[in-house]
C-alpha cells in the first residue's frame, strides 16, 4: 500500500490537468495514410475521375501526357482543398461521428502538418497545369482551392448557400478536363458542368438526411436542418433539370440521338426516386435516392462516351500527290461505336470509305 502511494519528484510535478491534454502524435510518427486521409481519398478520386470524363468527351486528339499531367494536377489540387478543409474545420469535425477519424481531429499530425501539405499540394497542383497543360485548367484548379477551402467551409456555418457553392466546386473538374483537351470552354464544357451541378443536390440532400442530427450538433447550417421540406424539394428539382441537360448534349452535337433515349431511362428512374423523397422524406426514400445518384452518375458518363460524335479520317496518306475526294476528308461526325465497327468489320457491312 505504502508503494502504491508512493510517487516520483517528476509525477508530483506534472499538473493533474496534464492527463486531460491532446496528445498529439511525434512528428516522426507521422504516417501516409494520415496524408492520404487529409485528401479525403475517396472524394479526391472522384474529382479526378469526372475531370477524364470531361477530357475523354472533349471533341479533341488524346494526347497521353496532357492527359497525365492533367489527371495529376487536378488531383493535388483537390487533395489540397480537402487538406485545408480539415485544417479549418478540425473543432466542428470532432462532434460529428462521420469525421471524428479525421487526422487532425484524432490528433495524428498537428495542424500546421495540415496546413503545409494543403499549401504545398495546392502550389505544386497549381503550378504543374500551368507549366505543362494550359493557364485555362490552371486557373481552374486555383479556383476550385479558394471556392472549397475559403467560400465553402466558411458559408457552411452562415447559410444554407453554402450547398449550393459546394455544387459549383463539383462542377469545375469536368470542365478542366475539357479545357485540357481543347484549350477553351466551349458550350460542352458547360454543359457537363451543369449536369455535375444539378446532380450533387440529389446526391448530398439524401446523404444530409441521414446525418442531420451531425450537422446541427457541428452548428453547420443545412437546409435539411432548418426545413426538411425544402431539402426535398431541391432535390427534385434538380433532378429534373438532368433531363434536359442530357437532351442538351444532342443538341450541341456531341453526342448520336440514341443518347436522349438511353440517357433518358437513367432520369426517369432518377426523377422517380427524387418524387418519393419529395413526397415522403424518411430513411428509406433517402437512401434509395443516394442509391440512384451513385448509379446514374457513371452510367450516364458511360452512354456519353459510348454514343459520343467522332471525326474520322477515313483517306489514305497522300504519300503519291494523287488527288483525293473532298468529301472523304471531312467526313460525317457519328458515334464511335460505329467508326470502330466500320474499321474492323464486324457486327455489320462496314461502310464504303471504312478502309
Amino acid at each position: 500500500m505504502e508503494a502504491a502511494a508512493t510517487s516520483s519528484p517528476r509525477e508530483a510535478a506534472v499538473p493533474a490537468t496534464e492527463s486531460a491534454a491532446p496528445r498529439w502524435r511525434p512528428a516522426g510518427g507521422l504516417e501516409v495514410s494520415d496524408f492520404v486521409g487529409l485528401t479525403k481519398f475517396r472524394l479526391s478520386t472522384f474529382v479526378v475521375l469526372t475531370a477524364m470524363m470531361g477530357y475523354a468527351v472533349a471533341p479533341g486528339a488524346l494526347n497521353v501526357a496532357t492527359l497525365f499531367w492533367a489527371t495529376l494536377g487536378t488531383g493535388l489540387c483537390s487533395g489540397s482543398a480537402n487538406a485545408f478543409n480539415q485544417w479549418l474545420e478540425a473543432p466542428f469535425d470532432a462532434q460529428m461521428r462521420r469525421t471524428r477519424q479525421r487526422p487532425v481531429v484524432r490528433h495524428a499530425m498537428l495542424p500546421h502538418h495540415a496546413f503545409a501539405f494543403a499549401a504545398v499540394s495546392g502550389f505544386s497542383g497549381v503550378a504543374l497545369l500551368c507549366a505543362t497543360v494550359n493557364p485555362v485548367v490552371a486557373a481552374l484548379g486555383l479556383a476550385n482551392i479558394v471556392l472549397y477551402a475559403g467560400v465553402y467551409t466558411w458559408t457552411k456555418r452562415v447559410s444554407i448557400v453554402n450547398t449550393w457553392v459546394g455544387a459549383v466546386v463539383g462542377a469545375i473538374p469536368p470542365m478542366m478536363g475539357w479545357a485540357a483537351c481543347t484549350g477553351g470552354l466551349e458550350p460542352g464544357a458547360w454543359l457537363l458542368a451543369g449536369v455535375l451541378y444539378a446532380w450533387q443536390f440529389p446526391h448530398f440532400n439524401a446523404l444530409a438526411w441521414s446525418l442531420r442530427e451531425d450537422y446541427f450538433k457541428a452548428g453547420y447550417r443545412m437546409a435539411v436542418v432548418s426545413n426538411i421540406g425544402l431539402n426535398a424539394r431541391v432535390a427534385f428539382r434538380y433532378a429534373v433539370v438532368l433531363l434536359p441537360l442530357s437532351f442538351g448534349a444532342v443538341a450541341l452535337d456531341l453526342v448520336t440521338p440514341w443518347f436522349a433515349l438511353t440517357s433518358g431511362v437513367l432520369n426517369v428512374a432518377f426523377i422517380e426516386a427524387a418524387w418519393r423523397f419529395l413526397k415522403t422524406s424518411n430513411k428509406a426514400t433517402a437512401k434509395t435516392l443516394f442509391f440512384r445518384s451513385l448509379i446514374f452518375l457513371p452510367a450516364w458518363c458511360i452512354l456519353l462516351m459510348f454514343h459520343k460524335k467522332s471525326h474520322a479520317t477515313y483517306h489514305d496518306d497522300e504519300e503519291d500527290g494523287d488527288d483525293h475526294d473532298p468529301k472523304l476528308a471531312d467526313p460525317p461526325r457519328r458515334s464511335r461505336f460505329f467508326v470502330w465497327r466500320d474499321r474492323l468489320g464486324f457486327l455489320g457491312k462496314p461502310c464504303e470509305h471504312a478502309l
